[in-house]
């Protein structure tokens, strides 16, 4: 299945959720033009389209489709926009401003970044948006942290941070969400010990 057909199946994923939610078709025309705009640059970048990182703007949403129920397009095209990890396949803020707006673009430039010194700071005081976004952003990242090239001092620093900084966030934001980063935490230390 070429890049195409992986990002339209994935397009229309996020489409199906969001439209099961009763978001608007207003809405749902933002988030689509997000995951259009944030998919631009992995299809350009990515040959395998199986790459672990290719469906990670909507699988982020999906998270806060699903786990949290939101319906705000401005968040969710956030969410869809941001990327904290690969930043090669980032959307520049500019090109962010010119396709969706200023509240988007000025959102996703809020969300913290992992690895800065700052960060439970920064997640602490944000807004209950800014955190969403980070914390669904963050999950989708760890969850398909096994499949990356990365070396185990990369796996062993994100397990450390998100133990330290991500779980207790999620605690304090959304039940589910906590759910989800403590059975990652958990079941990602367990893999580490085997490593």
């Amino acid at each position: 299945m070429g890049d195409e057909n992986r990002g339209a199946a994935m397009a229309a994923s996020v489409v199906r959720a969001a439209r099961s939610l009763g978001m608007s078709l207003e809405g749902i025309r933002t988030l689509s033009r997000a995951h259009a705009v944030a998919m631009e640059p992995r299809a350009a970048a990515l040959r395998d389209d199986r790459h672990p990182v290719f469906l990670h703007p909507g699988r982020s949403v999906l998270i806060l489709l699903r786990d949290v129920g939101c319906l705000d397009p401005v968040l969710l095209a956030a969410a869809a926009l941001v990327e904290s990890e690969d930043r090669e396949l980032a959307v520049a803020p500019a090109d962010i401003r010119g396709a969706l707006g200023g509240d988007v673009a000025a959102l996703a430039a809020a969300v913290p970044t992992p690895g800065d010194e700052g960060l439970a700071y920064d997640l602490v005081i944000a807004d209950e948006g800014v955190k969403l976004v980070a914390l669904a952003e963050r999950l989708d990242h760890l969850r398909h942290a096994h499949l990356r090239e990365a070396g185990r001092s990369w796996r062993v620093a994100a397990h450390r941070e998100a133990v330290a900084v991500y779980l207790p966030i999620a605690r304090r934001t959304h039940p589910r969400l906590a759910q989800r980063y403590e059975h990652w935490c958990r079941t990602f230390a367990r893999r580490l010990e085997r490593e």
